[in-house]
């Protein structure tokens, strides 16, 4: 086993030498944000969606499009609106009069890289064709199913400030994100390295392609091998678990926590580790990369209760008791 994860180590090192070369790309127009530009990548290795919360004008849009040029991916945004309908997504078929036939015309959803601007302020029906099309990689327009290219990911983006006019996301759709993010500030002197940079009318940065989407196929394919420990698996059935039955493990949360998070949790949990561990150049999962992701795949599957609110207690409160009291591995 010594010798599978060492010759896995060095698969990574020779597989993940773009990690080094996409960042400085990404660098080029994306000053700081490197929690979030981190978790991009581990979301589009592991082959998951990405919600991201954040006030306007933290460059969300502007590094989803510059993630998206540096792996020369084929992008789309799509805002959200009240009046948006399925088709406006997935497309629809067109009488074409001429040979009386109807012919497809497939919606902006047919990308490599989707961002989906302002998700909540779409109607359930819109929101429902998007998560159904993240989940199955497939649209059914008319008699017909298309698939969608590979890869596919979707970057969804929610205002927490405004909830006018929103209708938020049910749990369960929330739980078909792998990762929710939440975006901050830069720091003063990130701000003022914008402000050199940003502040002119006419920005031009020339990003040249990292990887293409072919070979991001056969780096997913190296993160599945890379090595987790089976008590490194433990440990991950243990932070879950704990979600859900807390008394188990002598935490005293079960009055502050309704629904703890699903199989699914367990496993996005897993996968994002392994990418985590990728792109930090390792064949193998530690603890600490768990740690590192496990409350961006966790934060929207726990549903506090109306006694934890009351104490202002957050969903990532609940979670970083957990981790703090789990014996690590």
């Amino acid at each position: 086993m010594a010798t599978d994860v060492k010759q896995i180590g060095a698969l990574v090192q020779q597989k993940s030498e773009f990690v080094r070369a996409l960042f400085s790309e990404i660098d080029k127009v994306i000053i700081g944000q490197r929690y979030m530009l981190e978790r991009m990548l581990i979301g589009l290795l592991s082959n998951g969606h990405i919600l991201l919360e954040g006030v306007p004008g933290l460059a969300k849009t502007l590094a989803v499009t510059t993630l998206a040029r540096a792996i020369n991916a084929e992008f789309r945004r799509i805002q959200f609106t009240p009046d948006l309908l399925p088709a406006d997504l997935i497309g629809t078929q067109i009488y074409r009069a001429s040979d009386s036939q109807f012919y497809t015309r497939k919606g902006p959803l047919f990308a490599n890289i989707i961002l989906a601007d302002e998700i909540n302020r779409a109607p359930a029906k819109v929101q429902s064709a998007l998560l159904e099309a993240m989940q199955e990689r497939q649209v059914s327009i008319g008699e017909e199913t298309h698939p969608l290219p590979a890869p596919f990911m979707v970057l969804a983006t929610q205002n927490p400030i405004e909830q006018e006019g929103t209708y938020p996301l049910p749990e369960a759709q929330l739980d078909r994100f792998m990762l929710k993010l939440k975006v901050n500030y830069p720091n003063k002197t990130e701000e003022r390295q914008i402000l050199d940079r940003m502040a002119v009318t006419d920005k031009k940065f020339d990003i040249k392609p990292v990887i293409s989407p072919k070979d991001i196929a056969e780096v997913r394919a190296v993160v599945d091998e890379i090595y987790i420990d089976d008590k490194i698996k433990d440990y991950i059935v243990d932070i879950v678990t704990a979600t859900r039955e807390p008394e188990k493990y002598g935490l005293k949360l079960t009055n502050m926590i309704n629904y703890g998070a699903s199989p699914r949790a367990t496993i996005y949990l897993a996968v994002a580790a392994k990418a985590h561990a990728f792109v930090q150049q390792r064949g193998y999962v530690t603890p600490q990369d768990v740690k590192s992701i496990g409350m961006d795949v966790l934060r929207h599957r726990v549903i506090v209760s109306y006694e934890a609110e009351a104490e202002d207690k957050k969903s990532e409160d609940i979670i970083q008791t957990i981790f703090d009291n789990i014996e690590v591995p």
